[in-house]
């Protein structure tokens, strides 16, 4: 388990659009830009294998985009590569971060000055929602399946815990990268549920949800 002193004042940082990785949840990744596989390389030479997830902010007038504030670091807990160079990995959320400014440097990535101050929660152990009422929420959930014609394994959904469960929601189901931000900055489990639910209800008055990752 890594701990707060583990934690790195500068990291590396795959600023991907739409991809949101939370604490204590799993996301898989294809690597296989020359820039993240030399990031790739660099972090597992490092003995916590750690990589910032952020999202892009396009800055107007900037020709390259900018960075959300607040992101989430994974460890590199399974890897493989392939016979063409690709890696096949997945990063284990750790904690968020705030990014302070960004560095200037020789490495093809980039990479970041960062702040844990107020993460700390992260790094404990399972969060509970105490006023999580499962049985109205899975009925939102179901109805919002039934309109994009989707299908799921509903049995384990009713088996997952709070947090499994409102965490693998929000990174996998199709919303905005705007919204993804919000659940990432949401200060508590009970809050991403909230904002979780308002998407949800908003996406069956027709206002959003296309598509679904399955």
């Amino acid at each position: 388990m890594i701990k707060a002193a583990d934690l790195p004042e500068t990291l590396s940082v795959f600023p991907l659009p739409g991809a949101l990785l939370l604490p204590r949840s799993r996301l898989p990744l294809h690597i296989f830009e020359p820039r993240y596989l030399a990031m790739m390389d660099d972090a597992l030479k490092n003995r916590e294998r750690l990589i910032g997830m952020v999202q892009p902010n396009e800055v107007p007038g900037r020709d390259d985009n900018g960075l959300h504030t607040i992101g989430c670091v994974g460890r590199i807990t399974q890897f493989s590569e392939t016979d063409d160079n690709r890696y096949l990995i997945t990063l284990t959320g750790v904690s968020r971060f705030r990014v302070l400014e960004e560095i200037d440097g020789f490495t093809p990535y980039r990479r970041c000055k960062v702040s844990w101050d107020g993460f700390a929660r992260d790094l404990g152990p399972t969060e509970h929602d105490t006023g999580f009422q499962r049985p109205v929420f899975m009925d939102l959930l179901k109805r919002y399946f039934e309109q994009l014609d989707l299908s799921t394994d509903w049995d384990t959904l009713k088996d997952a815990d709070d947090e499994l469960l409102i965490n693998s929601l929000s990174m996998l189901l199709e919303f905005t990268a705007e919204d993804k931000q919000a659940l990432l900055e949401a200060p508590s489990l009970s809050t991403r549920r909230e904002t979780l639910v308002t998407l949800l209800e908003f996406a069956l008055r027709g206002g959003a949800g296309e598509d679904l990752m399955q």
